[in-house]
């Protein structure tokens, strides 16, 4: 007795399922592609982002990432500031007002070079008309540059230098990346 009380709580509880009465795997009922789907097939054939996407790209994801680090180093910096006799409306007026500050320089400041970065990118692609390492290298090397210009010769060569060595680690870091994890 008690067994049959359990399968009719059972089956009151059990949820529906539409697919129940189909023989068929529920994978093999919807097959959706797993590869982009393009209009043009030009279209297909590139395969990277066009000058204006990465133009977006890299500035967006510049002016983020340097936001988000600006803000906690102006949080850090905020909470630093406190005063012995500071309320707690203060203190939070003293963090928000620096890690805005903070955040906003920090964002512009990598924007700028996400900027630099990407048109300096699209013109090397364009000229060469090849799409490899050498360009992501060179264009590194170029905003480094760009950049601390107006510091002078001797800066625009070490931050030219420091910029082309940190794009190549990157790229050659994803290249790894790819050949041992299946992206």
């Amino acid at each position: 007795m008690a067994n049959s009380r359990s399968d009719r709580d059972e089956d009151r509880l059990r949820l529906y399922n539409p697919y129940q009465d189909l023989q068929l795997p529920v994978q093999t009922l919807y097959k959706l592609p797993t590869s982009p789907e393009f209009l043009f097939q030009e279209e297909s054939i590139v395969q990277r982002r066009s000058w204006g996407e990465n133009l977006t790209y890299y500035t967006g994801c510049g002016y983020l990432a340097g936001a988000i680090t600006g803000a906690g180093k102006g949080l850090v910096d905020g909470v630093k500031a406190f005063e012995e006799g500071d309320t707690l409306k203060l203190r939070i007026n003293r963090i928000l007002n620096s890690s805005g500050h903070t955040g906003r320089q920090f964002g512009n400041r990598a924007g700028v070079i996400g900027l630099l970065y990407a048109g300096l990118e699209s013109s090397i692609v364009a000229v060469r008309g090849s799409d490899d390492v050498l360009n992501s290298v060179l264009a590194g090397l170029g905003t480094g540059a760009l950049y601390k210009a107006a510091s002078g010769p001797r800066s625009a060569a070490v931050a030219g230098a420091i910029g082309g060595l940190m794009v190549g680690a990157v790229v050659t870091g994803k290249q790894v990346l790819k050949r041992y994890v299946p992206i």
